[in-house]
């Protein structure tokens, strides 16, 4: 009976420490929705609760770079910078651009070409920003199809209006009508945007394909239950709510 007690006991307090435990996740803005459904889903299984951090990656690694405390990092891009304070990342996901423009309004940007077109107004990320350099390359790479003429890219940039900080503000100013287009990630066009929205796609030879890395922290905290969350991601379940939100499966 003692015996049963203890083993009772014992089952018990691992219960309470599993429950305990919490894990603190930087992730990129474009997988707010997606890694809000993982890390609920996860913390059903676990028992573990899971916090998340969303911003631009650049934004994110800055804060790791100056002693942020965080147990996972997942990016937009591969250039972290980070290998002295992660351990190998894997890539999780992949992403591509697409062109919105708002509905509501006198829709002035209905083809890609449309977009090096006089007084239209453009927003995109800031160049330091991962879906900013895949936005800058997607344009690069249109002009050297030599169908929109040799100026293109100049020409677009110069109806930047407005440069974002991350993927999200970039949508939210399309939107709000604030903007006659923007740049973003098609995982970003969700049912909620959809409705507001118009979809511009990009050739695939001509787009840009966005490879996320995934990476617990040297640091961590709680590095078994870190590890067990980057498994979840790169995993069936993972994988399949990733799928859902629009994303490209993991090569």
């Amino acid at each position: 009976m003692k015996k049963v007690l203890v083993l009772l006991l014992l089952l018990c307090c691992a219960k309470g420490l599993s429950q305990n435990q919490s894990l603190t996740i930087f992730a990129a803005s474009s997988l707010t929705e997606s890694f809000t459904e993982i890390g609920r889903e996860f913390s059903k299984e676990s028992g573990v609760a899971v916090r998340f951090q969303f911003a631009g990656s650049q934004i994110l690694r800055t804060q790791l770079e100056n002693g942020a405390k965080a147990d996972v990092f997942a990016s937009a891009d591969t250039n972290t910078k980070l290998e002295k304070i992660l351990e190998p990342p894997q890539i999780f996901a992949r992403n591509r651009l697409i062109v919105i423009t708002p509905k509501r309004g006198l829709a002035r940007v209905k083809t890609l070409a449309d977009l090096a077109q006089p007084n239209v107004k453009l927003v995109i990320a800031q160049a330091t920003v991962p879906v900013g350099i895949y936005t800058r390359q997607m344009l690069k790479n249109l002009q050297a199809t030599k169908r929109f003429g040799a100026n293109f890219e100049s020409q677009v940039l110069k109806n930047v209006v407005s440069e974002e900080s991350n993927v999200r503000q970039v949508a939210l100013k399309v939107r709000l009508g604030e903007a006659d287009a923007g740049v973003v990630y098609a995982t970003d066009v969700t049912p909620e945007l959809r409705a507001n929205v118009i979809e511009i796609a990009i050739p695939e030879r001509q787009n840009v394909v966005a490879s996320y890395p995934i990476a617990v922290l040297r640091e961590a905290t709680n590095k078994n239950a870190a590890r067990d969350f980057t498994a979840y991601v790169l995993g069936l379940a993972g994988q399949g709510i990733l799928h859902k939100w629009g994303f490209i499966k993991k090569p």
